[in-house]
């Protein structure tokens, strides 16, 4: 387990409370930005099958949990924002995030799992002191950082 005094725990729930399936889901958005450790079988819960298992994601660390049944569904409580380098960047995770998922809007959108994600260029705050900037992203889902150099 972790080392860190603190560590972030998301709660999943997937047919037969699978967590493989999740890792699987994340490595393939994060690729060579996530790690995941054993998974460790809690067995059967009052939520039925349950695991979990240590993660890190550029470099943070989490505990995945995920369930047979739902316990409490994710909600927008809690999100991740994704900082972007670019246009490129933010098209990869938005459209890995919502080709299962949904959008929302100003570079929210949600995951086939629920979570919540802002996908967003790393520079949102000096492209939010444009001209009408605010008007842009109002009408925007994924962001899209050409519509704000305009």
């Amino acid at each position: 387990m972790s080392s860190n005094k603190i560590v972030p725990c998301i709660w999943f729930t997937t047919d037969g409370g699978q967590l493989s399936k999740v890792i699987d889901y994340y490595k393939a958005a994060f690729d060579k930005d996530f790690q995941a450790e054993e998974i460790i079988s809690l067995g059967e819960t009052p939520s039925g099958n349950t695991e979990m298992c240590e993660v890190v994601v550029f470099g943070q660390k989490y505990t995945l949990m995920c369930t047979e049944d739902e316990h409490h569904p994710l909600n927008d409580a809690i999100s991740f924002m994704i900082n972007c380098d670019d246009q490129k960047e933010i098209d990869h995770f938005w459209d890995y995030f919502t080709r299962d998922g949904k959008e929302s809007q100003c570079g929210w959108c949600f995951d086939k799992y629920g979570l919540r994600w802002q996908v967003i260029p790393k520079n949102l705050g000096e492209l939010m002191s444009k001209p009408n900037s605010f008007d842009i992203l109002m009408k925007q889902g994924k962001i899209i950082i050409d519509e704000y150099l305009k």
